[in-house]
């Protein structure tokens, strides 16, 4: 942890604009202007939909503008951006703006990569997938209303998800697949080590040898004081003398005979 923390640190001092506060909940309302504008005219989502040729001849305003187009169509989009704007709230508050927003960051240059290289999708899918998985890993237990009706701890349903969400990515070509692990790369960056066990298990190795470290620190001792408790170890000028009975006393607390 202590190594994270510098690690922020020096992020937030070199780019103090990355920390900046409300930046997803900002996001989700401007998904919700995108949604009315498509509403009005379907063409806006072709001019903002995240298309490598299109970049290539200069509308590179669409390296951005992708995350601003729902995915989610009629009645349906109210409660997806609700939603989104719900873990947008709590993973600010758990994480802080800036890692939230480096996260978010990471996903979007993997939802590139993938689009250019692998030919991935257009759209911010995986993304806000990637959100919900991590609000999922922070806060397990934290109780849904799965249509409004089903009681479920969030982490359920994140399991449900990644078990279909396997099922279909073990059957696609190996170009969809390196398109998606590219699009969801900044929650294996940011989860991987701890989802394999290695971050416990470095925590255990260190607990463990901080363990062996203090209890060779502590050495025997040969004289302790019935009476008092001191030791030659605590208090190396005292002198110790053993009774007919076998007790150790130190000098000041010695029985008269």
């Amino acid at each position: 942890m202590q190594e994270d923390s510098k690690f922020w640190r020096f992020l937030g001092r070199y780019t103090p604009w990355l920390g900046t506060p409300g930046l997803l909940k900002a996001i989700v309302m401007l998904n919700a202007l995108t949604f009315v504008l498509i509403s009005i005219d379907p063409a806006y989502e072709y001019v903002l939909m995240l298309d490598p040729d299109k970049i290539r001849s200069g509308q590179i305003w669409r390296l951005v503008t992708y995350i601003f187009v729902p995915e989610v169509t009629g009645i349906w989009v109210i409660f997806a951006l609700l939603f989104l704007w719900f873990i947008a709230s709590a993973l600010e508050e758990i994480w802080g703006s800036l890692r939230l927003n480096a996260f978010y960051l990471v996903g979007m240059i993997g939802c590139t990569v993938a689009a250019f290289f692998f030919g991935g999708g257009s759209s911010n899918t995986f993304l806000n997938l990637s959100l919900f998985f991590a609000f999922a890993t922070v806060a397990p237990d934290y109780e849904i209303f799965l249509f409004f009706i089903v009681r479920m701890k969030i982490k359920y349903l994140a399991w449900v998800l990644a078990v279909l969400f396997l099922v279909q990515f073990l059957a696609m070509p190996l170009g969809s697949k390196m398109a998606i692990a590219a699009s969801l790369v900044n929650y294996f960056l940011f989860f991987g080590p701890t989802l394999l066990g290695v971050r416990h298990v470095r925590r255990l190795a260190e607990a463990t040898s901080l363990r062996e470290a203090h209890a060779a620190s502590q050495e025997f001792a040969l004289h302790t004081c019935t009476s008092c408790g001191r030791t030659e170890l605590t208090h190396p000028d005292l002198q110790f003398r053993v009774v007919a009975s076998g007790d150790e006393f130190c000098l000041e607390h010695l029985p008269p005979r």
